[in-house]
């Protein structure tokens, strides 16, 4: 259900409405959405809007119920667009995903020791997790990343690769190790955990580039 906030009056008649109308959904960011069949689909749906634009110019005896019909449609248009650009989404997919699950995450040395002490029980997938959220805390000490809550591993290998690139081949078999294992479901072995130790020693040499 579509709730309508209370405004002015605005004076604007049926025809004007429409053609308002027509004009943002010629906009590029309607048209030029590629060639995957949602795209396509959602152009069909864009074309269907303007022919009916065009025809309650000239044949809807109810103004006020066509201007309410174009708003609705209107809203849904830009609903899909969103969505598939991924704006409504990233939000919820990146939390989903964030090394961290905490707002205030431990040092560097804390998670190194728990990760320690978990690979020594044998449990590789804690470990796996603990150890790389070391290498995280540890990139944000030195200010090699800055502080940002929700980053994802790929992000992490990114935004660091960019102020050392040196840390790059030693990031991203660790990005993928924690991912695969933590949300992946894939067992934690201990070669698995030794290319995160690895991201984790990297991490605590790189120099950033100047």
């Amino acid at each position: 259900m579509i709730f309508f906030l209370q405004e002015p009056p605005v004076d604007i008649d049926r025809d004007q409405a429409a053609q308002e109308a027509a004009k943002e959904l010629s906009k590029s960011a309607y048209r030029d959405s590629g060639g995957s069949l949602i795209e396509k689909a959602l152009a069909k749906v864009v074309d269907w809007i303007r022919d009916l634009l065009s025809n309650l110019t000239g044949s809807s005896p109810n103004g006020h119920a066509g201007l309410a019909m174009l708003i609705g449609l209107l809203l849904l248009v830009v609903v899909v667009v969103l969505w598939r650009a991924g704006v409504l989404r990233t939000s919820r997919k990146a939390t989903a995903h964030a090394v961290f699950d905490t707002a205030r995450p431990q040092s560097a040395a804390e998670y190194r020791a728990l990760a320690e002490r978990e690979a020594g029980s044998g449990d590789y997938t804690l470990a796996i997790r603990s150890r790389f959220r070391a290498c995280v805390a540890e990139l944000t000490e030195r200010t090699v990343l800055d502080d940002r809550a929700g980053r994802t591993a790929y992000e992490v290998v990114a935004d660091a690769s960019r102020a050392a690139p040196v840390l790059r081949e030693r990031l991203q078999p660790a990005a993928l190790v924690f991912t695969e294992v933590v949300y992946g479901n894939r067992p934690g072995t201990p070669e698995r955990y030794a290319a995160v130790v690895a991201a984790d020693e990297a991490a605590r040499t790189a120099r950033v580039a100047v």
